[in-house]
């Protein structure tokens, strides 16, 4: 496509992005890498959330959370998600929808091992998304967890990764009287080439 130059250039959407991320890590105040998850329910209901992406992979976006959270329910139930990662600063963003599927092997104890203790202790006591009496008892569950598990905790089996592999990625530049740029990648499978094609704004 001859006009999709400048900061839409390039052959591979997740270098795009990388790129774009990078970008934006020496402009946002805060998380940069902070993007809106929506997933639906058993009945089909939306729901959306803020998470941190942590990586960009070849041919996925990752993030961690508690499995038995409400969006990771949600997603055990049907594995399709999207978001939208919105810089202010960069006056960009991208959208994403596509299949997801669970990093819980050893890129998982490694992150995990990369958190801080208290990161590590909060994860291992909260029941995500469950009814909570007082902050006391959260704090309780907290030190709890931190006398059984010492200063060495391992990554519990309820929480990990979830990877989103894209069959959509959507980037978006703000434009001179709002006739932003827009192109939308998409593909079929995992294996196949992306078409790109510009929107109108």
């Amino acid at each position: 496509m001859s006009d999709r130059t400048g900061i839409f250039a390039g052959d591979d959407p997740f270098e795009i992005a990388r790129r774009w991320l990078r970008e934006a890590e020496g402009t946002e105040p805060n998380d940069p890498n902070a993007i809106a998850l929506a997933t639906v329910d058993g009945q089909g209901r939306p729901n959306v959330r803020m998470v941190l992406l942590k990586e960009i992979e070849p041919g996925a976006f990752v993030f961690y959370t508690n499995y038995e959270s409400r969006k990771g329910e949600e997603l055990a139930g049907t594995p399709e998600a999207a978001f939208v990662i919105h810089w202010k600063s960069l006056r960009r963003q991208i959208r994403v929808r596509g299949h997801v599927t669970r990093e819980d092997g050893p890129k998982a104890d490694a992150y995990f091992d990369s958190r801080s203790l208290k990161s590590r202790i909060g994860a291992i006591a909260s029941e995500q998304s469950r009814p909570l009496e007082s902050r006391a008892t959260l704090m309780a569950a907290a030190a709890k967890a931190g006398m059984k598990h010492g200063l060495h905790p391992q990554r519990p089996d309820h929480w990990g990764g979830f990877r989103i592999a894209p069959y959509e990625i959507e980037f978006w530049a703000d434009g001179d009287f709002r006739l932003h740029d827009r192109f939308r990648w998409t593909r079929e499978a995992d294996d196949t080439s992306w078409g790109i094609s510009r929107l109108f704004p």
